[in-house]
């Protein structure tokens, strides 16, 4: 399967198309907003900022070009950062592009950020997570989302209360872990997302 990453000028999209490759994807990154509009798969993978990945994603129409695919039903995954970016305004600064309904809250723990591997404790069915519950994956994070709809979090973590580490709804996923150093987890979990996709055609 084509899986295009929009390009919003920062980041590790060359390890994540490292990942996917391995995983059996034909990846890319693109600035071309008609590209990754149509691609049969889109992700947006990121570290940092919310405000200045949404300012990379707006300055190249890339916003739209997802808002669009998820008009349309086309599948869009976000990895850490670009799971938040699927949702509201962020209490780091910022909004994200909107299509999951909630806000992004800084992580109440005693150790912030929440890094290193943790365990997923699976809160529902999910194609994206299939035999991924209580696999140990990695994570590098402040902030996490806090959906207004609980029942589209399909995973969650423990780190002095709970973390939501997945989310699906429809068109949109979204995971806050790092596949990419995610080891054999991770893997699987990119193969899972190719089984995701397809399901929706």
């Amino acid at each position: 399967m084509k899986a295009v990453l929009a390009d919003y000028g920062a980041g590790n999209l060359r390890s994540v198309c490292s990942a996917l490759s391995r995983a059996g994807f034909e990846p890319s990154i693109a600035l071309d907003p008609h590209v990754v509009r149509e691609a049969p798969l889109a992700i947006i993978a990121g570290v940092g900022h919310v405000e200045s990945a949404q300012r990379g994603l707006s300055g190249q129409g890339l916003d739209e070009a997802l808002a669009d695919r998820a008009e349309r039903s086309r599948p869009v995954v976000g990895i850490c950062v670009g799971l938040q970016l699927l949702f509201e305004e962020s209490e780091e600064g910022g909004r994200g592009l909107g299509l999951l309904a909630g806000p992004v809250r800084r992580i109440a723990a005693r150790r912030v950020p929440h890094m290193g591997w943790n365990s997923l404790e699976l809160s529902g069915p999910s194609v994206l997570l299939d035999g991924l519950d209580g696999r140990d994956v990695y994570f590098a994070h402040s902030y996490a989302v806090d959906p207004v709809d609980a029942t589209i979090v399909k995973a969650v973590a423990e780190h002095d209360g709970r973390i939501v580490a997945a989310v699906e709804s429809g068109p949109l996923a979204g995971v806050q872990f790092h596949p990419e150093r995610s080891g054999v987890a991770g893997a699987r979990l990119l193969e899972n997302v190719a089984t995701w996709a397809r399901s929706l055609d």
